[in-house]
């Protein structure tokens, strides 16, 4: 089987993350990727192929196009704003609130975002583009012929919903892959997720769709 992967992954190598009332190393790193890749190698998996260019409408085929557009400048617009360190969300425009996006990076990272852990850093949108090419190329060579990929991606992204980001994910690759997959012919498409946490950003893009199947097999920490 072969593997899709990129080094470039390194792009987001963020150093802040907010858990348990702290700022700590974040839990979602390279190493992640790295670990992954040599096992791959290791049990002699398959080939590892590098990732082809898909440019952006397959992304939009999944995700709001003003999203995008604040991911690809919310760091620099961080910077402009004056302020120093990973771009982390600290105001959220609240229910019963106008809901509307701010003008302002701080407001709109707590617009776009589903939940507070998660730092923007300077090549984050870029990591994040990359991944959903690797999501891609592997489904490019489901429709050739091959009987099953892997994508190797990171960062990851079942919690990107249609216009939010938040645990450590941007762009859903999945359903990024999963719409290119239908585009390109396939009648139906069926999504498993085997994370410990539920895939809801996964949902949120499918839940109205009869095309493609998402279930979500996830922990129930009330439980554990």
């Amino acid at each position: 089987m072969k593997t899709v992967y990129s080094d470039q992954h390194t792009l987001r190598d963020a150093k802040t993350e907010i858990f348990g009332g702290e700022l700590v190393a974040p839990f979602e790193c390279p190493e992640r990727a790295f670990m992954i890749k040599a096992r791959v190698e290791e049990t002699g998996l398959g080939p590892i192929v590098p990732p082809t260019e898909h440019g952006l409408d397959p992304v939009r085929a999944v995700h709001d196009p003003t999203y995008l557009a604040f991911l690809e400048t919310a760091f620099e617009e961080w910077q402009e704003a004056g302020f120093a360190g990973e771009a982390l969300p600290c105001s959220w425009p609240a229910r019963r609130m106008t809901m509307r996006c701010p003008e302002h990076i701080d407001g709109k990272l707590g617009y776009f975002a589903c939940s507070g852990e998660t730092s923007i850093t300077e090549g984050t949108y870029a990591a994040a583009r990359i991944a959903a090419d690797v999501a891609l190329t592997a489904a490019d060579l489901l429709t050739q012929g091959e009987p099953a990929a892997f994508a190797l991606c990171r960062p990851p992204g079942h919690h990107a919903a249609f216009d939010l980001f938040g645990g450590y994910c941007f762009l859903n690759n999945a359903a990024i892959a999963a719409q290119a997959l239908r585009l390109a012919g396939a009648g139906k498409v069926a999504m498993l997720d085997v994370d410990f946490h539920h895939g809801n950003g996964t949902q949120d893009i499918f839940a109205a769709r009869g095309d493609i199947l998402f279930a979500s097999l996830h922990g129930r920490p009330e439980e554990a």
